[in-house]
């Protein structure tokens, strides 16, 4: 499998503009790309009160900071993802022409999101998740007093 860039992907760097930028509000999380990624809280918004730029705190608390009016240092703190399950009603397939399956998943967030994606395997990553699954039945059958 070649490991090309899809240009189209917006989030390989295309310049299609297609994501909405990201304004932050008052209480979200943001990375400050201009404080070395460091996450804040939004305390204050520019045009607020005396504010003329975004003021930032730790999540535990601390030292406040600044950053631009217009937002650009700014980036939303993805969520992170705490696991994957297999997508209900949908079975994997085989790109004989691409040499690799694809695993319907969904995967599961921290805030308790869900999204529909795939699990995308070469044939050697096939090779040792069937030789892992496998290894995992064998257990299963191993505790429940089988034979295998």
């Amino acid at each position: 499998m070649t490991r090309r860039r899809s240009p189209h992907l917006p989030s390989q760097g295309s310049g299609l503009g297609t994501a909405a930028p990201f304004i932050p509000r008052l209480g979200d999380l943001a990375t400050d790309s201009a404080r070395e990624n460091r996450v804040g809280v939004v305390v204050a918004l520019p045009g607020e009160g005396s504010a003329t730029t975004y003021h930032l705190r730790p999540p535990g608390g601390g030292t406040q900071w600044s950053a631009p009016a217009d937002g650009t240092t700014l980036r939303p703190v993805p969520v992170k993802a705490t696991h994957a399950t297999l997508l209900a009603g949908r079975d994997a397939v085989y790109d004989p022409r691409a040499r690799q399956g694809s695993v319907p998943v969904e995967f599961h967030f921290d805030d308790g999101s869900t999204l529909n994606g795939a699990l995308i395997l070469t044939t050697a990553e096939l090779e040792r998740l069937y030789a892992q699954t496998s290894r995992l039945l064998d257990a299963h059958e191993r505790a429940l007093g089988g034979t295998s």
